[in-house]
């Protein structure tokens, strides 16, 4: 099935019998791999008498050759799924099933993907990026402290480099532009801390996404709707991973101190008026910033206070 759609994910007409005869399968074949697809992947199909077939919307579907020539460069172990229930899941589960590590893991589509807080993340087929990076660490040697903070800088250059320069970061692990999250950071840690230790890398852009999906509760833009083209979904993934490769160098070769001031250069809320919720409690004050741990730094009415990430959320004040 993903052979066809990577011949009609152009968007254009293609005939049932050229697309029978690049695949060595009869027509008839191939309208029954086309109803699975509408099914399965919650594709719209156009069908045409004299004109043959189209998808209603051209897709960027990820390109597996590519992508594992971009991972054995960066001497990373890489999986590509068609789906999974979720992919920081499924790169645990590889990593305590002995998996070489580094290792990338993309999926198509996920049926339970998962953002900060337990949220779901919408996952539908072929729109967004859905991207672990799993990792085995020693603590002891290598500082954990505010690493989601240091993928959000990776994640913040890649989506610069694609001309979309109002992206900014929103303490501990989103990615805004106009108060629009259009992507986020899920970090999942396994064993003890201060030993060796799995940590998963789990990042969500929304890429090609167009239209408003149930599950959504916040304000959220795409790729797509800011810069008003399709974008190459396995481009993104090959750009994403050499940043966060280099900025993990940084990051266990320095701490997060290196790279604190850059942090908070892009940090959208920095200065302003914020409301720090925490449960049933809440705390006002001024964002200062970050310390060298990636604690939130707040400047309330008791003094300066610093928070670290866990179950907290950040939202602005309504005078700021």
């Amino acid at each position: 099935m993903l052979a066809l759609l990577r011949l009609l994910q152009d968007g254009h007409f293609h005939s049932g019998a050229a697309l029978g005869e690049a695949l060595g399968i009869s027509r008839s074949a191939v309208w029954k791999q086309l109803q699975r697809a509408e099914v399965e992947c919650g594709l719209t199909l156009h069908r045409v008498r004299g004109k043959g077939y189209r998808l209603a919307q051209p897709l960027s579907l990820l390109d597996k050759p590519r992508l594992q020539s971009a991972c054995e460069a960066l001497a990373w172990d890489f999986h590509l799924l068609h789906e999974t229930d979720s992919t920081n899941a499924r790169a645990m589960r590889l990593l305590e099933a002995g998996n070489p590590a580094p290792c990338l893991l993309l999926a198509e589509s996920q049926s339970a993907g998962r953002g900060r807080r337990g949220r779901h993340w919408v996952s539908p087929f072929a729109e967004n990026l859905y991207y672990s990076l799993a990792l085995r660490l020693d603590g002891a040697a290598q500082p954990i402290e505010a690493l989601s903070l240091t993928a959000g800088l990776a994640l913040l250059k890649t989506l610069h480099e694609t001309g979309l320069t109002r992206a900014g970061l929103k303490w501990p692990n989103d990615v805004l532009v106009d108060d629009r999250k259009i992507a986020g950071i899920l970090l999942e840690l396994s064993g003890d801390p201060s030993a060796v230790c799995h940590l998963v890398i789990g990042i969500g852009i929304n890429v090609n996404r167009r239209v408003e999906a149930v599950g959504i509760d916040q304000p959220w833009t795409s790729l797509f709707l800011e810069l008003g083209h399709l974008c190459d979904r396995t481009e993104l993934a090959i750009r994403l991973s050499e940043h966060l490769r280099d900025y993990l160098q940084i990051h266990f070769a320095k701490g997060f101190s290196a790279l604190r001031e850059q942090w908070e250069a892009h940090h959208l809320w920095q200065g302003k008026s914020a409301v720090l919720i925490s449960g049933a409690g809440q705390i006002t004050g001024k964002v200062l910033g970050v310390d060298e741990r990636g604690a939130l730094r707040l400047q309330t009415a008791a003094g300066e206070q610093r928070f670290s990430a866990g179950e907290l959320s950040l939202r602005l004040a309504h005078d700021s």
